[in-house]
């Protein structure tokens, strides 16, 4: 009798424990460029892709060719505030990244580091005057200065019924002469999806 309530007692025991591991997360590594959408908001495939067309779009201006026939080389770039005016939360950052490398893999501009980052780094060629090796330290006053700033927001409009929403986005970004003030470039990036579900609550 003990040993058929073992039994019984063993069985039920696993039994649940495989109901409990089947009821758990399941996670599923794929390659980090491919594209996933599952809610329709903002995500990283809109922020690389976004970064992408807007860096081929500003090139194929004539404001590139201008620089490089007057002042004989590469313009200096620097990315300021790109502002989510959205009602959801979008990593600005991380499509701020995004245009960097964009920008710097296409070897047309130089880029400047940005305000955060030269605090930074003038902060350790400070560090560096005071407690490094005699000829080894960076000298100060020798920053290369930005030609241009690019700077812009990110827009959306959310429309929903039972069954559906639309979610739109614009991206504006305008490229600034930082020595006239001119605007020599202005590039709009719009993203529509509509997102169906067969019981949508709004």
């Amino acid at each position: 009798m003990k040993i058929k309530q073992i039994e019984s007692f063993l069985l039920t025991f696993m039994l649940s424990f495989m109901l409990f591991a089947c009821s758990g997360p399941q996670v599923t590594r794929i390659d980090s460029n491919e594209e996933v959408d599952l809610s329709g908001y903002w995500n990283d495939t809109d922020s690389r892709l976004v970064a992408e067309e807007m860096l081929n779009d500003s090139f194929a201006n004539t404001w590139l060719a201008d620089f490089k026939k007057t002042n004989g080389r590469k313009p200096r770039v620097i990315i300021g505030l790109v502002l989510n005016k959205t009602e959801e939360h979008i990593s600005t950052e991380t499509f701020v990244k995004d245009l960097e490398r964009s920008y710097i893999n296409s070897g047309k501009v130089t880029f400047v580091a940005s305000k955060d980052q030269r605090v930074e780094v003038r902060a350790e060629r400070a560090d560096q005057a005071v407690n490094s090796k005699a000829g080894t330290a960076k000298n100060q006053v020798q920053e290369t200065a930005a030609d241009f700033m690019l700077k812009g927001q990110i827009n959306s409009i959310f429309d929903a019924n039972k069954k559906a929403q639309l979610k739109y986005y614009q991206v504006e970004l305008e490229l600034i002469n930082l020595e006239t003030n001119e605007t020599v470039w202005i590039g709009q990036k719009k993203i529509k999806k509509v997102v169906s579900r067969k019981s949508y609550k709004v």
